[in-house]
């Protein structure tokens, strides 16, 4: 008697050591709850990431389209802009006397300011002021006029659907008053100056 419960005791151990414990109910809803929170935050980044990824080619596709961001090279609209500046331009297809526009020519992106346009006679003396229509026109944008090196003869009259256009550093500027820029068509614009947005000392509109 006293062998067969020395036989049964060690089987007794076995069994009490090998029972799994299984995980209560409060658990397995715990261990649920995060898997799913974990699989609803991966779906919520997958989809954040994908909208900003849309938002931002919409944002490249707008500004190259409709709002181009330009680099200043050069010094012929000093002081109005200088070399390295950036500036944001608007499409338009309607100009007045003194906006600042940028145009395509040979291949580089020039930028002037608009004197005239289709129809009108430009007129500068050797004093560098400048007349439309034989009216003197205000250029308070301007640290210096100069009547420049132009190669054309004036009065010049602006030929039909064309833009004359001047930098404001009369001295070095080559533009409308010489054949080699002459002036400018509506196929050449780029678009309007309107903003300045680097330097951050000089962020602002263009005038």
């Amino acid at each position: 008697m006293r062998s067969e419960a020395k036989n049964k005791a060690p089987s007794d151990e076995m069994a009490s050591n090998s029972r799994i414990e299984l995980p209560s109910t409060a658990e397995l809803q715990a261990a649920y709850d995060r898997v799913s929170y974990l699989d609803r935050l991966r779906k919520s980044i997958i989809s954040t990431t994908n909208i900003l990824i849309v938002v931002a080619a919409l944002a490249i596709l707008t500004a190259m389209l409709f709002l181009p961001v330009l680099r200043i090279y050069g010094q012929s609209m000093s002081n109005t802009l200088h070399t390295g500046e950036l500036v944001v331009s608007v499409k338009n297809s309607s100009f007045k006397t003194g906006d600042v526009i940028a145009f395509y020519y040979n291949n580089n992106i020039l930028v002037k300011r608009v004197i005239a346009t289709s129809g009108d006679w430009v007129d500068i003396d050797l004093d560098g002021n400048v007349y439309v229509n034989q009216e003197l026109i205000e250029e308070p944008y301007l640290d210096e006029k100069s009547f420049g090196e132009p190669d054309i003869d004036f009065p010049y009259q602006v030929p039909e659907e064309r833009i004359f256009v001047l930098g404001d550093n009369r001295s070095v500027s080559v533009d409308s008053r010489n054949y080699a820029v002459g002036c400018v068509t509506s196929e050449q614009i780029v678009g309007k100056i309107v903003f300045r947005v680097w330097p951050l000392n000089r962020i602002g509109p263009i005038h």
